[in-house]
């Protein structure tokens, strides 16, 4: 019998039933297979004694030594899309002749080119796609297989005998998809099991595209509103916390690549993780799609849970282009009563995060629905927009971080924005706003004393120009 569960859990069989042991976990014979360390994809085709056997020229070639950084990659690209259509040929010949284990062989075989780390983001997105289309038709042969009789609960047990972490995962996926879609377990369970088991790939490239996967894979199969998985397959609760779950795991991910490798190239890592950036802020989409997701659920279960991630994530990047998701990936309906959550989270970031550039995209949205006629402009004004952007730029002048006088300034301006196109009669607030930015202005920031030059007072100027002539 199996082990348990790294997560706990209890494993699955055909009816819905549960038993003790996991179905995420390998059998003892699985668990003692290690394959070899990953190397260059052509090295380890050819091999270390073919190697060894071929002129210098060409083994210089195979090594990618003597290319420029942009050759070196296409053609471990091209090598590796070689290899998955050589392997994906023979899988579907294996699918057409009904030989379960040589297709598995096959297609484990095809996914082991996922595991390289040679390939930047873009072209491992390519090789990505290349694998999960392949990986279409071994879906469809577990369907066909399942319609004739197999039994569901043994496929999904087969496909963790694969040798290695990530094929094995891959595989786990797709026949949970079956799973999942045939009934043989209540859907809940299912994607338990498979969010907590793709924890066992932590590399931050191959993690989140496999977390991509699973997020492909589940989205139709989700018990939300409405849905046939819903009921015995379990409720919105249960969809939302799996998206949730996966959402927060594949930030953890996308974070971690920024403190990896050399500080030197530090700027690189940069723009690798603003590549991969929307596989991440997809799990939010997702949430804004789901038919149960009102009002209601997001500001009490959806929008607390996810702020919670972004403000202890800790990393400008992450937080800059999260709280853009969570603005432009729900209504402005949803916004108008979670304004207090939502701003309250604003001066919780890193210093780095430009608040004012937050603050104005959410502005222009409110604004927007408040010049949409009388009601909009009457539930803007009950959710009390200006009392709490006037705390938000407040919380953020005060707060303990080292804060540039430049972002307070420029908080404040987006304040005062908003105010002039939601409340233009409001003179008085006007006056607020600018007395506080003054104050704000007069103030010695953190570490600096008073009359010190530490801002860069070309910005500040523009800052304050820009504030002075809103009105």
């Amino acid at each position: 019998s199996r082990g348990p569960s790294p997560s706990g859990g209890r494993g699955l069989r055909a009816g819905g039933a549960t038993s003790h042991a996991a179905p995420g976990c390998l059998s003892a014979a699985a668990r003692t297979r290690r394959a070899p360390p990953w190397r260059c994809p052509l090295t380890e085709r050819v091999g270390s004694a073919s190697m060894a056997a071929l002129p210098a020229d060409q083994t210089r070639r195979i090594e990618g030594v003597g290319m420029t950084p942009d050759e070196q990659q296409a053609l471990w690209l091209k090598e590796s899309l070689n290899a998955v259509k050589r392997a994906g040929f023979a899988m579907k010949r294996a699918i057409d002749g009904g030989s379960m284990r040589e297709a598995l062989r096959c297609a484990s075989e095809l996914l082991g080119e996922l595991r390289t780390s040679l390939l930047t983001p873009q072209k491992y997105y390519e090789l990505y796609m290349a694998v999960t289309q392949e990986l279409l038709h071994l879906r469809m042969f577990f369907e066909d297989e399942v319609s004739r009789g197999r039994n569901v609960a043994d496929l999904y047990e087969l496909v963790q005998h694969a040798g290695n972490v990530l094929p094995r995962l891959y595989l786990l996926v797709t026949v949970g998809y079956v799973y999942v879609k045939v009934k043989g377990a209540p859907c809940k369970e299912v994607l338990k099991d498979l969010v907590e088991m793709c924890k066992g790939v932590q590399h931050p490239t191959r993690g989140l595209f496999l977390r991509t996967y699973l997020t492909q894979s589940t989205r139709s199969l989700l018990p939300d509103v409405g849905s046939e998985y819903e009921g015995e397959g379990g409720s919105l609760s249960d969809a939302v916390d799996f998206v949730l779950q996966n959402f927060g795991e594949m930030n953890k991910l996308w974070v971690r690549m920024q403190r990896q490798g050399r500080s030197s190239q530090r700027v690189r890592r940069e723009r690798e993780r603003q590549e991969l950036r929307d596989l991440v802020g997809k799990n939010l989409l997702i949430l804004g799609q789901l038919e149960g997701v009102d009002a209601t659920v997001y500001a009490e279960s959806v929008l607390p849970k996810v702020l919670e991630q972004v403000v202890a994530c800790k990393d400008e990047i992450a937080q800059h282009y999260l709280l853009d998701c969570i603005i432009e990936g729900f209504p402005v309906e949803f916004h108008l009563k979670t304004v207090e959550a939502l701003l309250a989270a604003l001066p919780k970031v890193h210093a780095g995060v430009d608040g004012a550039a937050v603050l104005e995209r959410f502005a222009d949205k409110l604004a927007a629905h408040a010049a949409s006629g009388e009601q909009g402009a009457a539930e803007v004004e009950a959710a009390q927009v200006y009392e709490r952007s006037l705390a938000c730029c407040d919380a953020i002048a005060a707060a303990e971080s080292s804060r540039s006088r430049v972002a307070v300034v420029a908080a404040y301006g987006a304040a005062l924005r908003l105010t002039l196109r939601c409340y233009a009669e409001r003179i008085e607030w006007v006056d607020q706003l600018l007395s506080r930015a003054a104050a704000a202005l007069s103030a010695p920031r953190d570490g600096e004393s008073e009359g010190s030059a530490s801002d860069d007072y070309p910005a500040l100027e523009r800052a304050v120009v820009a504030l002075l002539t809103a009105p």
